[in-house]
């Protein structure tokens, strides 16, 4: 079998980040966001996404822009759109069990919203507490904010949060 070239197999999104490894990454939307969003950077960034055998896109943004991208390309998405004005225990409250469906046996899940900022390291930090792979908000937030390689501001610690109440609601 002959290997593809190197543009055969897209670019790496910006600020892409392992959270679990070879399970769950985050990064920006693909091919940018507002002024610095490009077509072709979004068309190569997603070739990348779907040869590097991600199962399913999740997306946080507001809107259902560019999705059909995905389509196009043959990659799965899901929209779990999760706004400031949105009520953030309800969409967590879905957004976890789709997390664990997801990531289970051999799934590999990719998390984006227009930046890589508090509310996608916030949510998938939240995940990880959620889901008890870390101990405690702290020790959660030290880790997405080293994975991330970005502080974790209020609205991302607010997000680690109640994601913890979510947790001590279902035990």
């Amino acid at each position: 079998m002959a290997t593809k070239g190197k543009w055969a197999q897209g670019i790496t999104p910006r600020h892409f980040a392992w959270v679990i490894k070879d399970k769950l990454a985050i990064c920006e939307r693909p091919g940018g966001y507002g002024s610095n969003h490009r077509k072709v950077r979004r068309q190569e960034e997603i070739i990348w996404i779907r040869e590097q055998g991600f199962t399913k896109v999740v997306s946080l943004i507001g809107a259902p822009h560019n999705l059909h991208n995905y389509d196009e390309l043959g990659v799965e998405w899901v929209h779990c759109p999760l706004q400031p004005h949105d009520d953030a225990a309800k969409v967590l409250g879905v957004l976890y069990p789709q997390l664990r469906s997801l990531t289970a046996g051999t799934g590999k899940v990719l998390v984006h919203g227009e930046e890589l900022g508090d509310r996608v390291c916030g949510a998938v930090a939240g995940y990880l507490r959620w889901s008890g792979l870390l101990p405690s908000g702290p020790a959660t937030i030290t880790a997405i904010e080293q994975l991330a390689s970005r502080q974790l501001g209020p609205d991302g610690r607010e997000l680690v949060a109640l994601a913890e109440e979510l947790r001590e609601a279902e035990d």
